[in-house]
């Protein structure tokens, strides 16, 4: 005898989890973060360092340089973003599956850096995607990606899956980039 099941629902006033299944479910994903690292610049370098054996942020749950966006549940975008190299970056975050992350690693990547003035220049990676954490500096230290990586893991800790998964996280929910076409010359 088959019993059918209603299917779950999502949203306001409803339970997906009971509280010691969701600190479970969110322990599990705090601690098993499979990163794809978008290296762009020289941020990259910093982020190679912090995961080497001095800092090893494997002890954190980390585990570097998933195989592809599609095995990777946080994006580290590291360096300058520019106009060109913007929908690249949209375009392999929308290949992570949920639930995903970003932190936007220095500089470059939070507002553009020393490069901000560039007509070329992305202001910043959250003109793009959404960014959860932003990990500052020119270049940023080890220390500081490894902060970052903790301050997101006390995020997915906190994580309820009802809000999560009620309003699903979309690049449209944010500002239009500026990525306009060059002016035409006469």
């Amino acid at each position: 005898m088959t019993v059918d099941l209603p299917p779950p629902t999502l949203g306001p006033g409803s339970v997906a989890a009971p509280k010691p299944v969701r600190f479970l479910l969110n322990w599990g994903r705090r601690y098993s973060l499979w990163v794809f690292n978008f290296g762009l610049a020289c941020c990259a370098i910093e982020f190679i360092a912090t995961s080497m054996a001095r800092h090893d942020f494997i002890r954190l749950g980390v585990i570097p340089f998933a195989p592809g966006p599609r095995q990777a549940d946080l994006m580290v975008v590291s360096g300058t973003v520019t106009d060109k190299m913007a929908p690249a970056v949209k375009r392999l975050y929308e290949q992570m599956p949920e639930p995903k992350y970003v932190i936007s690693f220095g500089s470059c990547a939070n507002c553009g850096g020393p490069y901000w003035d560039s007509y070329c220049v992305t202001k910043g990676v959250d003109q793009v995607i959404p960014v959860d954490v932003y990990v500052p500096g020119c270049p940023p230290r080890p220390e500081a990606l490894l902060q970052g990586i903790v301050k997101l893991q006390e995020k997915i800790a906190g994580e309820s899956m009802t809000e999560r998964y009620a309003t699903p996280r979309s690049v449209e929910s944010l500002t239009e980039p500026t990525l306009a076409a060059p002016p035409e010359s006469a």
